[in-house]
């Protein structure tokens, strides 16, 4: 078609098809047809791009911290084998923000350079296929080079060289997510604002023409010789430091003059009070005078050369030369020139052919190229170079390496001229750059003021490519991630619920076990102790504890104490050993609560330090000054003592004390002979021997002294008194104390060592039921030891089954929280990846509309 732009142009030299031009209506026609179509698909694409970016902004702001990502090329001795294409392509991705995260990946700048793709490095590289000839060569925006950076979206995160205290690693590592995101957000604002800027320009009838350059490269001279008079001022000192917007006079009606624009106001022709009015001849005094400030003027012309050969009065759309000030002049300047160029629709560059680009004019056209993909380049003052062939080659290396695109189609846009010479006569160099211009201009408006939008929606909507797709890899990370933790922690979480009641139950069932076993075997052994101690053995048979030895009658009272002092301390054995078997009972429910640990609790959760001391049991406590703790609750007999006391039965004065009793229990013998056999015991014994001695000894009991008061004493004299007045008992009376005399002294002789321990025993038992009597069940000797040694051992399970119930809580709460959490990155990372996509899919269809702007 005719209207495409510079078709096949895709190298420098390269010849140009002759298209012979239609009639001037149809040409204007055709122009506005193409383009009319070309701006509102592009106006729809800006709109569809803003309203990515807003949702875009949201979601990073309501839904998921957008991550930066940073794409760094593979040392060569790392990279695999394989297609040199795919090398070209393969990455590493990280996060300035997460130093942890790195994987390898694909970035795929697709057909024409309008996006890219980034994709898992999971495909070997010989298994992937060698990009075709067509796809090495086409013609692309984004290089793949390129393609591994943001252009719009980049953030300069390098603070400092690598390896110091302000290199990346040890600066923006600290940075929140949140922080760079924020950094992110507001670059995306800056892209939502530039596309409201692209918008009216697009919507702009009119087209601005920005001519630029360095200092003394020529650039007014070139404007005069574009409008075939000199207006602008010329002079061999940099001279213009003023916007000088030149309009065709038909804008001003017809009028030629020129308007010096107020500050702060906004300018329009119709309204004087936006501006003031001078003449043109004034335009160099004006100049000259206000050198150092930054006016804008407004300069109306009318030009009587053809429509064809002009470029104000083109007949098709208005235009505005702008010859704006030297790049280099002051750094206020440059700026200005820099700022000025956004709101350009085409930027003539007009460079020295003496000096080449400067720093300023390669940093400017960097920054141009960003936008705008097609430079128009003026080489000027080429015709005073010597070594033509010379200064063309390096020039267009420069070009090369600023502005790819314009050194494609450098044919077209790359100019060799002398604009002194051209301004005085016609010359061909000059001809064909007024005729490409204007075909740029005009006749490929879509390209000229079209194309710096689609370029810009082109890198944008690639930086989006490139966010959305290493955001998708994050979500898919953390998805997986999060499903690996579901598959791993749910069914242990599911496994502690259902196994938790029967923990329960077992750990009650543990306690109640132990607790009523050494409550049971207490008894059983106390028991079995006191019958013994009843009938005058030791309660336990121990080789540490044996009765005492008769000493003989004149040490009998001595003999009664030791017996009572030992039978006392085979209780107190026995209950010591009640309190060993409780310990042996308590560390097997202990390991059993070990054991139980182990099979309920999960792997990773750290078992109990605990270290269960069996000695530790039965003992005192101490407080915090290290003094023993009183436990008194009651004058029961715990511990082997009484509660608070810490002594045993052989320490109690009152359990220790010895009476006559001890060596003849009367109650108990009167009971055995004369109480018709209800006695409490029934002992082997010689009947005959013991009756006569208990004759003797009741008579004895009734005057001994030891044991009598003086109120018994007299009793006993006056019953003996009465006795002896009856005649019958004065005849039985010698042979009866002959008797008592008889069996006293068979009794001390023969029976009194056997009989001491079972008369002290049976008294001691007899004591201690009494005991049992007044406090209950609970509160006598065996019951009360029963019922303390349950409870030690109940406390001792108690613990360590609350220990074991503490852990099963917190790892089954952890666990909780564990299924809780990765449930919440599953589906947050789900929406985030659906999300994604969805952005690729939108990004795509505004994409298709680019491509077909750009390439038409």
């Amino acid at each position: 078609m005719a209207l495409s732009y510079f078709p096949n142009a895709s190298r420098v030299g390269s010849p140009q098809p002759v298209v012979e031009s239609p009639p001037k209506q149809q040409l204007n026609e055709g122009v506005q047809e193409v383009y009319l179509e070309h701006k509102n698909r592009l106006l729809q694409a800006l709109d569809s791009t803003k309203s990515i970016l807003g949702d875009l902004r949201k979601f990073n702001k309501d839904a998921w911290v957008v991550r930066y990502p940073q794409l760094r090329s593979q040392p060569a001795a790392l990279e695999p084998a394989g297609p040199s294409r795919r090398k070209s392509m393969r990455r590493s991705l990280s996060f300035p923000d997460d130093p942890t995260f790195e994987a390898e990946v694909i970035v795929s700048p697709a057909k024409a350079g309008l996006t890219r793709s980034v994709t898992l490095a999971t495909i070997p590289d010989n298994e992937e296929q060698e990009a075709s000839p067509a796809e090495e060569e086409g013609d692309r925006l984004i290089s793949p080079e390129e393609a591994s950076d943001f252009h719009v979206f980049r953030l300069d995160l390098k603070l400092g060289p690598h390896g110091s205290s302000a290199s990346p690693a040890a600066l923006v590592a600290q940075l929140e997510k949140s922080s760079i995101a924020n950094l992110l957000d507001d670059r995306i604002l800056n892209a939502v604002n530039h596309l409201d800027k692209l918008r009216s320009r697009i919507e702009d009838k009119s087209s601005k023409v920005l001519v630029t350059g360095d200092l003394n490269a020529g650039k007014s001279t070139f404007v005069n010789a574009l409008l075939g008079r000199e207006i602008m001022p010329v002079d061999q000192q940099p001279c213009t430091t003023a916007f000088c917007e030149v309009h065709d006079a038909t804008e001003n009606d017809g009028k030629e003059e020129l308007h010096i624009l107020k500050e702060g106001v906004p300018y329009s022709v119709t309204d004087e009070s936006t501006f003031t009015r001078a003449s043109l001849a004034d335009l160099d005094a004006i100049v000259s005078e206000n050198e150092n400030d930054s006016q804008v003027l407004k300069v109306y012309l009318r030009d009587p050369r053809d429509p064809q050969a002009s470029l104000l009065s083109n007949g098709i759309v208005d235009i505005s030369l702008i010859d704006a000030p030297g790049l280099n002049r002051d750094n206020t300047h440059t700026t200005r020139v820099f700022a000025r160029q956004e709101e350009i629709d085409v930027v003539v560059f007009v460079v020295s052919a003496e000096n080449h680009f400067t720093l300023s004019a390669k940093e400017f056209l960097m920054n141009a190229s960003h936008e705008k993909a097609y430079l128009f380049i003026v080489v000027n003052k080429y015709e005073q170079i010597r070594d033509k062939a010379k200064c063309r080659r390096l020039v267009l290396e420069q070009i090369k390496q600023l502005s790819p695109r314009t050194y494609e189609d450098a044919e077209d846009l790359v100019h060799f001229v002398d604009s002194q010479q051209a301004l005085h006569e016609s010359t061909p160099s000059f001809s064909n750059l007024e005729s490409a211009l204007r075909s740029f201009v005009l006749v490929k408006r879509s390209k000229s003021k079209l194309a710096p939008a689609s370029t810009y929606l082109t890198k944008l909507l690639s930086d989006v490519d490139l966010l959305v797709g290493a955001n998708a890899i994050v979500a898919q990370t953390e998805l997986d991630r999060a499903q690996n933790d579901l598959q791993r922690v749910r069914p242990v979480l599911e496994k502690m619920k259902s196994g938790r009641e029967l923990l329960e139950e077992t750990l009650e069932s543990v306690e109640d076990l132990g607790a009523s076993r050494t409550r049971m075997r207490t008894k059983e052994i106390l028991t079995d102790a006191l019958e013994r101690v009843g009938q005058g053995k030791l309660g336990v048979d121990l080789s540490s504890i044996s009765l005492p030895s008769y000493p003989g009658l004149f040490g009998i009272w001595d003999y009664v104490r030791e017996v009572r002092r030992t039978l006392l301390v085979s209780l107190d054995a026995a209950v010591k050993l009640a309190e060993d078997e409780a310990r042996v009972v308590t560390t097997e429910a202990v390991n059993k609560v070990s054991q139980l640990g182990d099979e309920h609790l999960p792997e990773g959760v750290e078992r109990s330090r605990r270290v269960f001391m069996p000695e530790a049991m039965f003992s005192a406590r101490a407080d915090k000054k290290g003094n023993r703790k009183s436990r008194r609750t009651s004058g029961t007999v715990v511990a082997g003592g009484m509660y608070g006391l810490g002594i045993g039965l052989a320490q109690r004065p009152d359990m220790l004390e010895t009476t006559f009793f001890d060596l003849f229990d009367v109650h108990h013998q009167f009971w055995i002979h004369f109480g018709e056999g209800k006695s409490v015991e029934h002992d082997d014994m010689a009947v005959s021997t013991l009756g006569y001695a208990s004759v003797g000894l009741g008579a004895l009991t009734m005057i001994g002294g030891k044991t009598l008061g003086a109120r018994g004493l007299f009793e006993g004299v006056v019953r003996i008194w009465d006795l002896l007045e009856n005649e019958t008992a004065r005849r039985w009376a010698a042979p009866v104390l002959g008797a008592v005399t008889i069996g006293l002294a068979a009794y001390f002789v023969i029976e009194l060592p056997s009989t001491v321990p079972r008369t002290v025993g049976r008294r001691i038992k007899a004591s201690l039921a009494k005991e049992g009597e007044e406090l209950g069940e609970d509160g006598s000797f065996v019951g009360a030891h029963a019922a303390r040694v349950s409870r030690e051992t109940r406390k001792v399970l108690r613990l360590a089954s609350w220990d074991l119930r503490e852990r099963f809580r917190a790892a089954m709460e952890e666990r909780g929280r564990e299924v809780h959490g990765a449930e919440e990155i599953e589906k947050r990372a789900k929406r985030a990846l659906e999300w994604f996509h969805e952005v690729e899919r939108r990004a795509g269809e505004v994409r298709e509309s680019v491509v077909l702007i750009g390439t038409a």
